[in-house]
């Protein structure tokens, strides 16, 4: 399976954010979708999920060399960089409500129970209300929600950013346990986080998609020559 991209462009006024976003993403990868703030991700994100529409372009799930179909907002799964969940639910009613109302095409593979250990929320916190959460608890949440639905395309707006160490180091783990069977961008501006974490390396600068040289990320000049990739970024954005 892949995710195609193909001339999204989207613009806010005068303001061309995304030129011409052309890429094939592959299943069975973690990608780095890496550029500086401002630089285009987050509407790059919104256009994929259906939180906007672009100007021009589509993008389209591929499964053999000639068939594709054009990407529904079920099948992406987002985790926004700042979860909105409802406080006044606990971790487990609100997971219940997610699986009534999404039964029809709900993953039996796990229970809830399973979900809930998997992510490493005792049982105790998931009686809790989710108003009591941090920041990290909401966001595996959110992750229980995509094991359970299962979408092809999971996208991850900066969510480590202001996890703890340990916590992270969790995320990243889990990340790496489903990405065999998903299409993962992750965004960041965090080198370190990339390198870590992802298979591949996408930069979004001036409005264009482009895929570094894997053999790139290997190099001690590597932080160097994103520096300079992306320098002139502020000047134009």
């Amino acid at each position: 399976m892949e995710l195609r991209l193909e001339k999204i462009q989207k613009s806010f006024g005068a303001k061309t954010v995304l030129k011409d976003c052309t890429f094939t993403f592959e299943k069975g990868k973690i990608y780095g979708l890496l550029g500086r703030n401002g630089a285009g991700k987050t509407t790059l994100f919104n256009c994929l999920s259906d939180e906007i529409q672009p100007d021009f372009g589509e993008a389209f799930l591929s499964t053999g060399e000639d068939e594709k179909r054009t990407l529904f907002p079920d099948d992406v799964g987002y985790v926004l960089s700042v979860p909105i969940l409802p406080d006044f639910l606990t971790g487990e009613e609100f997971v219940r409500f997610f699986m009534d109302i999404n039964q029809d095409k709900i993953s039996k593979d796990l229970t809830m129970e399973e979900c809930f250990d998997i992510v490493q929320i005792a049982p105790e916190d998931r009686k809790r209300l989710i108003k009591g959460y941090s920041h990290g608890m909401k966001n595996k949440i959110q992750m229980i929600c995509f094991m359970i639905a299962k979408p092809p395309v999971i996208l991850l707006d900066e969510p480590l950013t202001s996890f703890d160490v340990v916590v992270a180091l969790e995320m990243k783990q889990l990340l790496r346990s489903m990405k065999k069977d998903h299409v993962i961008i992750f965004s960041t501006h965090i080198l370190q986080l990339a390198t870590d974490l992802c298979d591949e390396i996408v930069v979004l600068s001036e409005g264009h998609l482009s895929l570094l040289d894997h053999e790139m990320l290997k190099s001690k000049d590597f932080e160097e020559q994103i520096i300079e990739l992306l320098k002139d970024e502020e000047s134009h954005g």
